[in-house]
């Protein structure tokens, strides 16, 4: 494996961790809400296209969309019957009930779905490898770049540039005058929460075949998501984006050249950064 194919793979998986990750940086940097179960929502996309795909007989692309729909529907449905409630509830409360929430998305899986690893059956011409520039580069991956970085730009327009990331802005900074200008707070909040979910949805589905897929995700990859967010700085977009790709590609690299130490190497990273930057990469430095 050459210098530029380890660079390579990990720019895709780090563009696959912020996909997964944005929503989390969403809820909890712009809405300061701390949901542990973003990863559920990751996993309920990622079986939904499974089941599209593999049963169904559905396109690849076309389940794609749908299984971001069907992790935005569950996050609208649990945003206005449960989550609502919290919002103003202390940080360990929302810690207790999303984890419960966790355990209780792996014990629905396991039940449903069973515990084995589930993978999508893709399309012929999204695997192998073609020739780029010289390089070997595996068709999956480069789907994933290109889809990912698509979104990004997306998401960023999104909140810097639209009339509904302005409303979003003032909705966290001050909801008492954000509603006496006239924005609906907790409309703006459900649909923040539930394009969240559905990112992740999506996330999952294009992730299940490098990642893998079974119940127990939510788990194994809530810690991926914290550190990005955490690394990164919940303050932006652009925060956890570079701190993606910078993890993404750390773990390929450390996981290849030094496979013994695990991932050993990415957690060393994220000590280093959080000592140069407490507060993360683009985090709001407190006030003295």
């Amino acid at each position: 494996m050459t210098l530029l194919t380890i660079l390579f793979d990990g720019v895709a998986y780090g563009m696959l961790l912020f996909v997964l990750a944005c929503g989390l940086a969403v809820t909890l940097g712009l809405m300061n809400f701390v949901n542990l179960a973003h990863g559920a929502f990751a996993m309920a996309g990622g079986y939904a296209c499974a089941i599209l795909v593999n049963r169904a007989g559905l396109p690849f692309f076309a389940a794609l969309p749908i299984a971001f729909v069907v992790s935005a529907a569950i996050g609208a449905v649990l945003e206005r019957s449960l989550y609502r409630h919290l919002y103003t509830r202390s940080h360990l409360d929302q810690v207790l009930f999303t984890i419960g929430l966790v355990f209780m998305s792996v014990t629905a899986m396991d039940y449903f779905m069973g515990s084995a690893q589930t993978f999508i059956h893709l399309p012929d011409y999204l695997q192998g490898q073609i020739n780029l520039f010289g390089l070997g580069v595996g068709r999956y991956r480069l789907m994933i770049i290109v889809i990912c970085g698509l979104l990004t730009i997306a998401l960023q327009m999104i909140l810097s540039k639209t009339r509904f990331g302005s409303r979003l802005r003032a909705a966290v900074d001050d909801p008492r005058a954000a509603s006496g200008l006239g924005i609906n707070v907790p409309q703006v909040f459900a649909l923040t929460f539930a394009f969240g979910c559905g990112l992740a949805g999506m996330g999952g589905a294009l992730g299940a075949e490098i990642l893998g897929l079974d119940p127990y995700f939510p788990l194994k990859f809530m810690i991926y998501f914290l550190i990005v967010v955490t690394v990164g700085g919940s303050s932006s977009i652009t925060g956890p984006f570079l701190a993606s790709l910078l993890l993404g590609i750390g773990d390929v690299a450390g996981k290849y050249y030094v496979p013994k130490l695990g991932a050993f190497v990415i957690y060393t990273m994220m000590i280093v950064i959080l000592i140069w930057r407490p507060n993360g990469l683009f985090g709001r430095t407190a006030a003295r």
